[in-house]
């Protein structure tokens, strides 16, 4: 019955975490966004402190449910996990017990917090098990998701209904795709051959919640006078924490499964409070271990606290010429990032505002000091002062929650204009593309020849009305760059 009930919560949360990455709509993100916010590394990012401790006290209780439950990167471990059974000669007893590797573990929590010091942003992007599930739902399955959605808006054309509408599928090609197959590969590979090994030695979300699991109130606990030595829970265990041959259970290793339960013959294992006769490794050598963590673990908050605080044209019969990307000095940031370093330092590179975006600017970045992390960028659209997405689902508060009036006022760049590459010089061609589409009116046409009426006319930028959404870059004709084009601002402000 724990079992079942398990599954099926488990099933729950990973179907509706993966439809959020899925949704381009946006109307599960009203109902389930807290999905996204209950996720440990980054609740502890936000210093959601309401969360972070929820997550300790439910391990505390009931040992390791978040890895079991919560966390999709643990349910895709399980689902490979009965793929591989099904292969699998030995079925339901392909396990053995081994032993932990505790320097390596923790050699990974030492190692995304260093980085963390050091603003290695990549690192502990790439450990994050939420962030890593996210960048694989979104460049696996959303494209998918998006193909099927496409046929059906094709077969309802063709019946006349309009239940469908179709979506532009978009591949974010770099970084983010490379470190989502390497990720898809390596975690994929360790469940195939021995379950849940990724979250026992390289997850540092796993070893964190390991130690506090150790001390939970309920957890799987043998009975060591009806136990036989069969070393049928031993096989079971995708975790390798049970050892029948002494009795005794690695609890920091537990995922509270309870896939032991149903096979012993003898009823000798049992998810239960403490009773007596029973035997646990957890139980030894306890004082030393919570040294060695809290030393670590209070050094990780100290930190998060600490850093929160801180000239062809398109038309006509010309070929029509992909824009290009300019070079801009400063990176453009979601509004509600606030400034480079905070967004930095909080955002995980889930993608999942990159998934939500309705105008497709979001893209994940190639440059190394914000790898995998999403900027702005106008080629396929601008930013709209009213959609307020990628604010509304971020779960790190990497993007601060923004209001829509909020979001028409946030100075995220600059506009720049490009003499050469204006059509009204380069081609002498009347335009005034930039101007009519911008929605702060901080453009303003100027004639070429003030004592002309007729005369061409430029655009002039008025950068204290200018909110760098883009739209002037993006509808300008000039190709492949256009004339306009927005510069990121290190520290975002109302205008």
């Amino acid at each position: 019955m724990l079992r079942t009930t398990r599954i099926i919560i488990a099933a729950t949360f990973a179907t509706l975490i993966t439809l959020l990455f899925l949704d381009f709509t946006g109307t599960l993100h009203k109902y389930f966004h807290w999905l996204a916010h209950l996720q440990f590394i980054p609740a502890l990012l936000a210093v959601n402190i309401g969360i972070v401790a929820g997550l300790l006290i439910l391990t505390l209780v009931l040992g390791r449910w978040y890895c079991s439950v919560i966390c999709p990167l643990g349910v895709f471990q399980d689902l490979v996990g009965r793929v591989a059974k099904l292969f699998s000669k030995k079925k339901k007893t392909r396990f053995s017990y081994s032993k932990p590797l505790p320097w390596l573990r923790w050699g990974f929590v030492v190692l995304i917090i260093g980085a963390f010091l050091l603003s290695i942003n990549s690192i502990v992007s790439t450990l994050d098990p939420y962030a890593a599930y996210g960048r694989m739902a979104h460049n696996f399955l959303q494209p998918l998701y998006k193909y099927a959605n496409n046929f059906l808006a094709y077969l309802a054309e063709r019946a006349g209904s309009y239940a469908f509408y179709r979506v532009e599928i978009i591949m974010h090609v770099g970084s983010a795709l490379v470190v989502a197959i390497v990720t898809f590969v390596v975690v994929g590979i360790m469940a195939w051959r021995s379950g849940r090994s990724y979250c026992n030695t390289v997850c540092p979300v796993g070893t964190v919640l390991g130690f506090f699991s150790r001390f939970s109130v309920f957890k799987i606990r043998i009975a060591p006078a009806s136990c036989n030595k069969c070393g049928l829970c031993e096989r079971t265990c995708k975790s390798s924490c049970i050892d029948s041959e002494n009795k005794k259970i690695d609890h920091s290793r537990c995922v509270a499964c309870m896939n032991c339960l149903g096979i012993c013959n003898k009823q000798a294992l049992t998810y239960s409070a403490p009773q007596k006769n029973t035997v646990s490794l957890a139980e030894e050598n306890t004082d030393t271990n919570r040294r060695s963590f809290l030393s670590i673990a209070g050094l990780f908050a100290l930190t998060s606290v600490v850093k929160a605080q801180d000239i062809k044209m398109d038309g006509g019969l010309a070929v029509i010429e992909d824009k290009k990307i300019p070079n801009r000095q400063t990176p453009i940031f979601p509004a509600g990032a606030e400034n480079a370093r905070q967004f930095s330092q909080r955002c995980t590179a889930c993608q999942l505002c990159v998934s939500v975006c309705p105008n497709h600017v979001l893209r994940p970045s190639n440059e190394l000091s914000t790898l995998m992390q999403p900027h702005l960028s106008f080629e396929r659209g601008y930013c709209r002062p009213e959609c307020t997405k990628c604010s509304e689902v971020c779960p790190s508060r990497a993007i601060q929650r923004v209001t829509r009036e909020e979001k028409s006022s946030i100075k995220i760049g600059s506009a720049v204009w490009i003499k050469d590459n204006c059509l009204v010089f380069a081609n002498g061609i009347r335009c005034n593309n930039c101007a009519r589409h911008c929605p702060t009116g901080a453009i303003q046409m100027v004639p070429v020849n003030g004592n002309d009426e007729k005369s061409l006319s430029f655009p002039s930028i008025n950068n204290e009305r200018c909110i760098g959404c883009g739209a002037c870059e993006f509808v300008c004709p000039s190709r492949p760059f256009s004339a306009m084009f927005v510069n990121g601002v290190e520290v975002q402000r109302v205008i």
